[in-house]
């Protein structure tokens, strides 16, 4: 994961300069954009295999520039923003994000959540075009484990890395239940801690992705109370 390109957007500079700062020393590499429209461009530029992303930017915000990335691209996204209540987490992972750090944050913690993000995203193979062949077939739901790919009856759809592990793991363990805990720790891989609006929001994204009525799921089913499976077809 070493040489990997982040990309920084923030238009506190010191802010933007001080993350830069804390990357380098752990190998990354390091490019900085300072509103939405400047990261919109460093995407076009550059290789990116992450990005960092303030809300509160002018021309274009975090939320709307998460919106756009998202059009096109399953890169890591983690937003950083001095809000921290609940509801403006989830809508932040509800645009697309897959994580939300709130100001002022532990530069230990960012780098470790960089690295968990990065793995995950270097792992699933989205760099790597060879062809593969594993598959595991739910129904209508085919999910290439080896491509890191998904299609829903037999159309492609688009998963960022993180809904991509949570699906794997459920339609691997066809019918048996996880908790949002129990998913958070697996796909995470990180204790878990008032973790079930973060997973309910992830589970919310997946089931618009697969379900052709994302509230009467044919797939992705809640057990009230207890957590979260994928029905046996």
């Amino acid at each position: 994961m070493d040489n990997a390109r982040i990309l920084v957007v923030d238009d506190d500079r010191e802010i933007a300069r001080a993350i830069e700062k804390n990357l380098k020393m752990e190998g990354y590499e390091v490019v900085k954009a300072y509103n939405g429209l400047e990261a919109l461009d460093a995407l076009v530029s550059a290789n990116i295999q992450l990005i960092l992303l303030d809300v509160m930017m002018p021309k274009l915000d975090g939320l709307s520039t998460t919106m756009k990335i998202r059009e096109s691209k399953n890169i890591p996204i983690i937003i950083i923003s001095a809000k921290s209540d609940d509801s403006d987490k989830i809508l932040g992972l509800s645009m697309g994000a897959d994580d939300y750090i709130t100001k002022p944050f532990n530069p230990q913690e960012l780098v470790a959540r960089v690295k968990s993000h990065l793995r995950r995203y270097m792992h699933l193979g989205y760099m790597d075009d060879k062809v593969r062949t594993s598959k595991i077939q739910v129904g209508g739901l085919c999910l290439d484990t080896d491509a890191k790919q998904l299609e829903v009856d037999g159309e492609a759809v688009r998963l960022t890395a993180t809904e991509y592990k949570i699906l794997e793991l459920l339609m691997t363990n066809t019918g048996v239940v996880f908790s949002a805990e129990k998913i958070y720790e697996r796909v995470w891989n990180e204790p878990a801690y008032s973790v079930e609006n973060t997973v309910m929001v992830h589970i919310r994204r997946i089931r618009e992705k697969i379900e052709i009525n994302p509230k009467e799921p044919n797939y992705l089913k809640v057990v009230w109370g207890i957590g979260y499976k994928i029905e046996k077809h």
